[in-house]
């Protein structure tokens, strides 16, 4: 038994599959699947059901799975503890994180981290939200930035910040004779929005649909960079997070319009599994996130 295969079984019955959680502990899906048989024959009991879809832990896997669970987070405290017990700020900070938070913010972010404890590593990767939450639930990532954060039985939920959003258009864009829209003045217009399997796409299908507003949607991205680009090229207008046109905007590139009252905002959150315990530089940087200033918040 070593560190290693307790957590690789943590992670195929944590994601229910015997692939992802080779992909999760760089190994293929055959070695791992061969470990699992090694497994099952040495404990004589069988770990999982491969004939659903996705797989089951069975009874007797629960049992190993929550013993790979509590090992992996003693060792995880036990790690933190010795690194605090030295007193430095040092050791890797994990970030999984949207791409519209890490790339509007990461920039100044790791500036400031490396500035302040210059021998710690900040280390950001950047995921749609469903991998985000993965991320974080597998060990992948001490903390994960995310728009819509939703708490589940393995990750909980810092509060971060909330921001307003705007009508994005190109200058010249009819729109862009109001200093204020009511959302009834989008009737119609072309519209780009976000891919349907995201937060933000639901939401702003919500608030349009709830004022009766329906939009021509000519095309859908996953990602706002891809939506500004599209905006700017005069292709329809978007509903967007007013922080994140900030440079577009300063360089005349796109207009932001407020909606008017009631506005919309973006609520973003930090993620962290629940009962980790965070190393020292783990712990500076979560301060630092919160040393931001908030976002308007709504009246």
């Amino acid at each position: 038994m070593n560190f290693e295969h307790l957590k690789l079984f943590r992670d195929i019955g944590q994601s229910r599959s015997v692939s992802r959680g080779a992909s999760l502990n760089a190994i293929s899906q055959s070695a791992a699947s061969q470990h699992i048989q090694e497994l099952e024959k040495s404990l004589s009991v069988k770990l999982l059901d491969r004939s659903t879809r996705p797989l089951t832990v069975t009874p007797a896997g629960r049992l190993y799975f929550d013993l790979c669970r509590d090992i992996l987070r003693r060792r995880e405290e036990f790690d933190a503890a010795l690194t605090n017990l030295a007193g430095d700020v040092e050791g890797t900070v994990r970030v999984a994180s949207i791409y519209s938070v890490g790339l509007s913010e990461m920039w100044r972010l790791e500036a400031e981290f490396a500035r302040r404890w210059p021998e710690a590593v900040l280390r950001v990767d950047y995921l749609r939200p469903e991998r985000v939450y993965e991320a974080v639930g597998t060990d992948q990532a001490d903390l994960g930035l995310v728009s819509y954060p939703e708490p589940t039985r393995e990750v909980a939920v810092i509060d971060w910040r909330s921001e307003e959003m705007v009508v994005a258009c190109a200058p010249g864009h009819p729109l862009t004779r109001y200093r204020e829209i009511d959302p009834t003045a989008l009737n119609g217009v072309d519209f780009i929005g976000f891919d349907e399997d995201l937060p933000i796409r639901r939401e702003v299908d919500r608030y349009l649909r709830d004022r009766d507003v329906t939009v021509n949607l000519i095309m859908h991205f996953d990602n706002l960079q891809m939506i500004k680009e599209a905006v700017m090229l005069g292709s329809g207008v978007s509903i967007a997070p007013a922080r994140i046109l900030q440079a577009e905007m300063e360089a005349g590139r796109v207009v932001a319009i407020p909606l008017a009252a009631p506005r919309l905002y973006r609520p973003l959150g930090i993620i962290h599994r629940r009962r980790k315990k965070f190393n020292r530089a783990t712990q500076q940087f979560l301060s630092l996130l919160q040393e931001i200033p908030h976002g308007s918040e709504p009246d």
